[in-house]
């Protein structure tokens, strides 16, 4: 991977030279994968732009420099697949620790472990169901939408895991997150609730799981190390992109309303914003994720982060640990995107610009941005070997 170039002029005459380039705008997993491909099995010369000062989009992590953990900067990132194609691929550039993610919720002072297991329900109603007991007791506490076709979200949830269950764990959550009540969000936001009949409290059932040993950094700079690969920070596509010939093929993993200038409308997204402490002691809330059911509580989660390396043994038994709460936000033109609002409304318009980028020759549309989907990481690099082998291999 080139050192990045902080001379655009130098831009425009490193792409001069090559011979049939393409464009990768944003160094995300999707963005990083497509740049791997393209220079690795097809050699193409790869010009990736970011925009942000650093690559690997919201999936970096580093080590903080005060205690050395490593952190998410943008949020925890587990890497988990079913895909055996998707494990092996990513596994050629990085080692995986064992870690294997849980996730713990706060409800009014009690701390229960989710997704909703056996182990949740029996907690939270003070019973010793067993597991052929779990459907027929869920099924009596959503008698009243047995026979109703769910016209929002609440009714989804209720239908799936009773009422008592959904405003214990779901409905404050959730009215957080999305910032608005969820009688009033679409039904398909849930497609369903896991519900565990067992008292297995991992959160991620796929075979395929853990963190990178040496972090989601160097992770990246590994997809990004061939020397036909050039890196440029702090480059907004927008600033450049005279720069290059309407010919030219280019790879866009942004929104897509942004690449044509908003002109149908706006896409509309949920944000977050985060806030780091440091702490002194060893372990602040014991496990890596604890979210927070209540409304009075205006974070969704608090990260812990040397819980992804129990095997950096001195670091996470140090005197210090890194913590970030995480904060649903309202999105604005500007403001980074996380979550897509994927109602009716939004997949319209999505098709409008999706299509119309798509009928441009050259150009591809892809990643959690560029598709409007808010996908795990082994989806995103799913779906950029699929694209290459469509597109690109010849």
């Amino acid at each position: 991977m080139e050192t990045p170039f902080s001379d655009f002029s130098r831009l425009g005459e490193e792409f001069r030279r090559c011979r049939k380039p393409v464009v990768v705008v944003g160094s995300g997993i999707f963005g990083s994968v497509m740049a791997e491909r393209l220079a690795s099995d097809g050699g193409r010369d790869v010009f990736v732009l970011e925009k942000r000062s650093q690559f690997g989009g919201n999936s970096y992590s580093a080590p903080d420099p005060e205690t050395g953990i490593e952190t998410h900067r943008y949020g925890s990132h587990i890497f988990h697949t079913k895909s055996q194609r998707v494990w092996d691929y990513i596994s050629r550039f990085t080692k995986f620790n064992t870690y294997r993610h849980k996730v713990m919720i706060t409800r009014r002072g009690r701390v229960y472990a989710m997704p909703i297991s056996l182990f949740t329900i029996n907690t939270f109603f003070e019973k010793n169901l067993k597991p052929a007991d779990v459907a027929p007791f869920l099924a009596a506490s959503a008698e009243k939408f047995r026979d109703r076709v769910p016209a929002n979200l609440e009714e989804k949830a209720i239908s799936l895991i009773g009422e008592d269950l959904y405003r214990a764990f779901i409905k404050e959550y959730t009215e957080k997150q999305w910032g608005r009540p969820a009688a009033e969000l679409p039904a398909e936001i849930i497609t369903r609730l896991p519900v565990r009949r067992n008292y297995n409290i991992d959160y991620f059932n796929d075979p395929f799981q853990g963190i990178p040993i040496d972090g989601y950094g160097k992770l990246f700079a590994r997809l990004l190390e061939n020397p036909k690969i050039r890196v440029f920070l702090n480059t907004d596509y927008f600033d450049v992109r005279g720069l290059f010939p309407e010919s030219v093929e280019t790879v866009w993993t942004g929104p897509a309303d942004r690449l044509l200038d908003y002109k149908y409308g706006y896409l509309e997204w949920r944000s977050l914003r985060f806030e780091w402490e440091t702490h002194n002691t060893a372990d602040f809330q014991g496990t890596s994720v604890m979210n927070y059911a209540d409304h009075d509580v205006p974070w969704t989660r608090i990260h812990e982060f040397k819980h992804y390396h129990p095997e950096r043994e001195e670091i996470f038994e140090s005197a210090k640990t890194v913590i970030c709460k995480e904060f649903p936000a309202a999105w604005k033109p500007g403001d980074e995107p996380y979550y897509p609002i994927n109602n009716e409304r939004n997949r319209e318009l999505y098709k409008k610009y999706a299509g119309e980028i798509t009928q441009r020759p050259g150009w591809h549309l892809g990643g959690r941005l560029g598709a409007y989907q808010y996908w795990d990481m082994d989806r995103a690099v799913e779906n950029a070997l699929d694209l290459y082998e469509r597109a690109f291999r010849r």
